[in-house]
């Protein structure tokens, strides 16, 4: 594993756990992780259950005991990593979104698809069993034709203005804000449930606060000192856009780190002429559900409890009505990498998937910029 703060851990959890759950045919070896520095790195190995650390990644790509490289940095190491893994042999997983850049993105595809070697894209939303149901529902036809979809991803850790100049506010670092952040997952998640793809965006962004302290200044509301030097911040704090969909469909998507009192908000909602269906990540062991083919007196939505072992994911783990949390959904895409690897199945999202919806991404930086209607 390359990386290993916020991501490095969730993934760290699911490699330690996913063979002590689910029965596969392969099981993880947890050899090695990479750090910019020792001393930090060769901590974090022990506490999250390395076997070794280093801070050349290079050497995990060349050493022949090693299958996997999982890419847990930010997003500018994205591409270089997963090209000259995928160019060793190596099978990858590499966080979202896949890259900075439509170009790096599209090199990274690419290369995918010539590779020997398997490779996959850490949307990890796909894999809360009521997301994964949600999408059975949907594709099964209970909504008929899908005629509105609904989705938002609300944070807020970035209100204070006194909060430091950190790299996901570096667009050379991060490729952007809020928008690849946090609203490449609902972009990945509607795509994923409706079977649709976005075909044409009108958007706009915004940018509250453009400067910031830099990282390790003291900054009032944060240290209760005023910062001696301030950064420019350079990438998007929200983004919103309409969405007109391959398949007929209309949407609203909202991504924002400045929604005050929103920890981690993400809610998709699908009408269609038969029914609706909606999920809510801080209910995530729920959907709701709306049948409008049942006669009036019985119409409602109601809730169903996405704890059953014939659910999505879930005979692996509790009897029903035990729920589960966030950190599973990286177990569930742990379970389906290994399985995929060992099998030959599907590994999805691929990079052609990410590919997709980093041209979504593009297409909403060209309208907010242009003001104007864009075809993705």
């Amino acid at each position: 594993m390359v990386g290993y703060a916020f991501m490095g851990a969730a993934h760290s959890q699911a490699w330690r756990t996913v063979n002590r759950v689910f029965d596969l045919p392969l099981r993880a070896r947890m050899v090695a992780v990479a750090g910019q520095h020792a001393d930090r790195v060769s901590a974090a190995a022990h506490q999250l259950g390395w076997e070794e650390s280093t801070t050349d990644w290079r050497t995990l790509v060349d050493r022949p005991d090693i299958d996997v490289i999982d890419i847990c940095t930010p997003g500018d190491s994205h591409a270089e990593i997963a090209l000259a893994a995928l160019a060793a042999g190596k099978h990858v997983l590499c966080e979202k979104p896949l890259a900075n850049s439509l170009d790096e993105a599209r090199a990274m595809a690419s290369a995918a698809a010539a590779a020997d070697a398997r490779s996959m894209c850490g949307y990890n939303y796909r894999r809360v069993p009521a997301a994964a149901l949600m999408r059975e529902y949907v594709t099964s036809g209970r909504l008929g034709a899908i005629r509105h979809v609904r989705a938002v991803y609300l944070q807020d850790w970035i209100v204070d203005p006194a909060f430091p100049l950190v790299w996901r506010l570096r667009k050379e670092r991060s490729g952007s804000g809020a928008l690849g952040d946090i609203g490449s997952h609902i972009v990945d998640l509607t795509q994923y449930v409706t079977g649709q793809s976005i075909a044409s965006v009108s958007a706009l962004t915004e940018t509250f606060v453009r400067s910031r302290p830099l990282p390790g200044e003291a900054a009032a509301g944060l240290g209760g000192v005023a910062a001696t030097g301030f950064g420019e911040v350079t990438v998007d704090d929200a983004a919103l856009f309409l969405a007109r969909f391959g398949g007929g469909a209309v949407g609203t998507f909202e991504a924002t780190r400045f929604a005050t009192g929103r920890k981690n908000g993400l809610r998709i909602e699908i009408n269609g002429e038969h029914g609706s269906l909606a999920f809510d990540l801080e209910r995530l062991n729920e959907l709701e559900y709306y049948d409008a083919r049942l006669p009036g007196p019985e119409q409602g939505f109601r809730r169903i409890l996405v704890t059953e072992p014939g659910h999505p994911y879930l005979s692996a783990w509790w009897p029903p009505g035990h729920v589960i949390g966030w950190e599973h959904s990286f177990t569930h895409q742990a379970r389906d990498f290994i399985d995929a690897v060992a099998t030959g199945g599907e590994l999805r999202p691929s990079f052609a998937d990410a590919l997709g919806v980093q041209l979504v991404l593009d297409a909403v930086e060209r309208s907010a910029s242009a003001g104007a209607w864009t075809t993705v």
